[in-house]
């Protein structure tokens, strides 16, 4: 883990900018149905998305969608922190968006599906009120999905 004292003066100002108060206590909500009938949908803020997508940018509050049928093999992230360490990515995908992982799930029928869209967000570079509207949306999106719950990668 790198210390705020070895960073340079601008990133060290960055990430000093995000100190927010606390949540607070968690949201919980009450599994209405069994995991095994459940509609589950990926998220990550990975920054990663299908190779033929266009790339997220330094301050990029925007997603995009990762279709369910997409070859783990063929996402690729675009995340542009100096901090972020790709090594175990670049061996497994999975490690940060575990989508063959909930396929078996699915095929063992411990969850009931998989949504037809998955998303990923670049994390870690903007302050939380920034990713409101594209979280709106993206919640939109699970709604008309029929998704039951999501399984959040927070990186």
């Amino acid at each position: 883990m790198v210390r705020l004292s070895d960073l340079p003066e601008h990133e060290r100002a960055h990430l000093l900018s995000k100190e927010l108060p606390p949540l607070g206590p968690p949201a919980w909500t009450p599994q209405a149905k069994p995991l095994a009938e459940m509609r589950i949908a990926l998220i990550t803020t990975a920054g990663l998305h299908v190779r033929d997508d266009t790339g997220f940018g330094f301050t990029d509050s925007s997603f995009r969608p990762i279709p369910n049928e997409a070859n783990a093999d063929g996402l690729i992230t675009s995340h542009s922190s100096a901090n972020f360490d790709r090594s175990g990515l670049a061996e497994d995908v999975n490690l940060v968006f575990p989508i063959d992982r909930f396929r078996e799930l699915e095929s063992a029928g411990s969850i009931g599906s998989l949504a037809s869209i998955h998303y990923s967000f670049m994390g870690a570079g903007l302050l939380p009120q920034a990713y409101e509207a594209s979280a709106g949306q993206v919640a939109g999106l699970l709604k008309k999905d029929r998704v039951d719950a999501v399984f959040l990668t927070p990186v």
